[in-house]
């Protein structure tokens, strides 16, 4: 079959690799319908998360499930599934309590030795406990499975950000990062009830999208001029709930100098960079809290689900940039060059 690789920072091929099988009897090979790139991919293109040469890539990705190991009850052949950005048995501790991506069994697509989702297919290890099945006619539906592949990551992380932020009715939100995963974030802060949401963001087809998923404000400042701006805003009170989405040392410190004192930061941008921007005695003295980390979106996918499929949330406009398999690399260009916000990859 054909998949991405990657080779050395910026060289991304798509190659032939053998085809997945069955090898335990937890297992299921899925045909890829739908695949995108994560801005989280562009590290490992740029060089600043290290990867060995041929390794495979690509966490999100939906398809049809093409072979079942013995022990799989929860899905078969020809059922429409979508994987979360990470594999989970399930049954431990931590899958009982929510915390999927914590699994003493789990593991990331693409790891060595493992399928990548930007990929004509992949098994999945433990079936059961990481696939969830999609309605069967949503197959023939382009905009429904672009709005559903959110699911394996942006939408479920977005989510994440904002009950960790406490966003809720009421309330205003502040959004740091316009990237797909801050404007799914503006998306679930709106869906959560909150009554006003500031997005942070300088690119107008981005701010846009976000003014569309429910943004009433736009900050197009950064630094210290942002702050003032959201203060501004907010009677210089600040955000009950900020999302933070960027994971940089100046967004984590705008994230915490527009927060309201007793209210808190959803954190879930992937941390890089030096130093955190978090000053510990301005979080004590405020009352602020810090809640996030890496989101498991397997338990959230049950959730948010039927709010896809009815049409209250629709996420699909966070792809504005869609290539085949072998369009891959100048995908990865494109985002890499901010000309494509996210970038869909159709099989």
């Amino acid at each position: 079959m054909r998949a991405t690789t990657i080779h050395a920072p910026f060289d991304m091929r798509v190659e032939n690799v053998p085809e997945p099988v069955v090898q335990l009897p937890t297992d299921a090979v899925v045909r890829v319908l739908r695949a995108c790139i994560c801005g989280s991919d562009l590290w490992a293109y740029r060089g600043e998360a290290a990867r060995q040469p041929g390794q495979r890539i690509g966490h999100e990705f939906l398809g049809i499930v093409e072979e079942t190991g013995s022990e799989v009850t929860g899905v078969r052949r020809g059922d429409l599934v979508v994987a979360p950005f990470m594999w989970s048995d399930g049954v431990c501790d931590y899958c009982a309590e929510g915390l999927t991506t914590s699994c003493e069994h789990g593991g990331f697509w693409g790891a060595v030795g493992y399928d990548g989702g930007q990929g004509e297919a992949v098994r999945v290890p433990y079936a059961d406990g990481t696939l969830v099945q999609l309605p069967a006619d949503a197959a023939s539906d382009d905009h429904l499975l672009s709005a559903l592949l959110t699911l394996s990551d942006v939408m479920g992380t977005g989510h994440h950000a904002a009950l960790g932020a406490g966003a809720r009715e009421g309330a205003t939100v502040a959004v740091v990062g316009d990237g797909a995963v801050g404007l799914c974030g503006v998306l679930a802060a709106k869906r959560l009830g909150a009554e006003r949401i500031i997005a942070l963001g300088r690119h107008q087809v981005r701010t846009d999208i976000a003014r569309r998923f429910g943004a009433t404000d736009v900050v197009a400042e950064r630094g210290d001029a942002a702050i003032e701006a959201v203060r501004e805003l907010t009677r210089g009170q600040g955000a009950h709930a900020v999302i933070e989405a960027v994971g940089t040392q100046q967004s984590m410190s705008t994230a915490v100098n527009i927060t309201r004192d007793g209210g808190a930061i959803g954190f879930v941008g992937v941390p890089h960079g030096s130093g955190t921007g978090l000053d510990l005695s301005v979080m004590f003295d405020r009352n602020i809290a810090l809640r996030g980390g890496v989101a498991p979106v397997r338990t959230y996918i049950p959730q948010l689900l039927p709010d896809i499929l009815d049409g209250t949330i629709d996420p699909s406009p966070v792809f504005d940039l869609t290539v085949g398999l072998e369009g891959v690399p100048d995908g990865y260009k494109a985002m890499d060059q901010r000309t494509a916000l996210k970038v869909l990859v159709t099989n």
